[in-house]
């Protein structure tokens, strides 16, 4: 599980800063432009590169290479130069990412000159055994098939977390005492999306008792997202030890579905996979601080960043703490107090 991340002059985020995460979930809130969806992409490269390298373990050079290539393919820059903090002269970026388990540790450094290569620091003394996904905001389940070929043999513009995550999905069920061991999870799962999720010929399909099979086009947004989480528990892409990444998992959704996926989120953590979260909804965030306070999930960590906009200084601007009344101000609950005020004055 990732202990903290250390970056400087990295895209809108001028200043060293540190993030401290929390084991259990670790909510990244902020309006658009911010860099919030930039922190969660970064945080999933370092972990999904450190696991790439877990099958080749390569050498220096190599990894280095591989550490580039990733920030490419999700980034989608037109050189790598291009996600150091827009700023007058050359500039380095630098980035450390720290583990709960230090022999895993690393850190990199690349300028506004680096076209496709970085310059490593620390090597990990081990690469990480533990999987990692990534969650755009565009739902996956309805466009899966035939996605991973398409992306291999045409320029599409997806980044590449979306064919990371087809792939995860072409993966096949478990089977035996693993899948057993997840049973009740899936049952969690189960019961908030209202059936079970299956494959067949490589398309999606939810069954529901007492309606059928149901095509998952034809299932509602908020469902199919809960529906793709438990066959990546199915298929063990989300297990013990691993790190799930979603990016504003309430886009498209109305209040009641986000209470589920509040509640589906919730439910992994409690089950020691380390959940990471971007989002500016206040909904989402008031909901995870209800599940919070319940006797069920009182136990389970929490870590709040809130990112903000100098504009002054002209960069993102961080405050985290362990709830959300530490990392004021939060710009989705200013704009909702402001609504509630218009609304009483009329």
């Amino acid at each position: 599980m990732i202990k903290s991340i250390t970056v400087e002059n990295f895209t809108v985020i001028g200043e060293k800063s540190t993030l401290k995460f929390a084991k259990g979930i670790d909510v990244v809130i902020g309006e658009n432009g911010v860099g919030k969806s930039h922190m969660l992409k970064l945080a999933y490269a370092l972990v999904a590169v450190s696991h790439e390298a877990s099958r080749e373990k390569p050498n220096k050079e190599m990894f280095q290479k591989m550490v580039a290539r990733k920030l490419m393919a999700l980034f989608r820059p037109d050189a790598l130069g291009r996600l150091v903090h827009r700023a007058q002269g050359t500039k380095k970026c630098h980035i450390a990412i720290r583990f709960h388990s230090k022999s895993h540790d690393f850190d990199f450094e690349f300028s506004t000159r680096s076209k496709t290569d970085v310059s490593i620091g620390k090597m990990p003394e081990r690469f990480l055994d533990a999987s990692s996904i990534f969650i755009p905001t565009r739902e996956m389940l309805s466009i899966y098939p035939g996605f991973t070929a398409l992306y291999r043999n045409r320029e599409i513009e997806f980044d590449e977390s979306y064919f990371d995550l087809a792939r995860a999905l072409d993966a096949k069920p478990l089977r035996g005492p693993r899948l057993t061991r997840l049973k009740p999870l899936l049952e969690r799962f189960e019961t908030l999306m209202g059936g079970q999720i299956h494959v067949e010929n490589g398309h999606f399909y939810l069954e529901m008792p007492g309606r059928g099979k149901m095509e998952i086009q034809l299932v509602a947004e908020g469902i199919r997202k809960i529906a793709m989480l438990a066959y990546l528990l199915i298929n063990g892409t989300v297990y013990d030890k691993s790190m799930l990444f979603w990016d504003e998992p309430e886009s498209n959704l109305n209040p009641r579905l986000i209470k589920e996926v509040a509640e589906a989120l919730m439910i992994l953590a409690k089950n020691e996979i380390q959940v990471f979260i971007a989002t500016h909804s206040l909904f989402l965030l008031r909901e995870l601080e209800i599940l919070s306070m319940s006797e069920e999930y009182r136990e389970v960590p929490q870590r709040y960043f809130a990112l903000g906009w100098d504009e002054k200084e002209g960069v993102a601007t961080l405050q985290q703490g362990d709830d959300s009344d530490s990392i004021e101000p939060i710009v989705s609950l200013d704009e909702s107090l402001r609504q509630s005020d218009r609304y009483m004055s009329m």
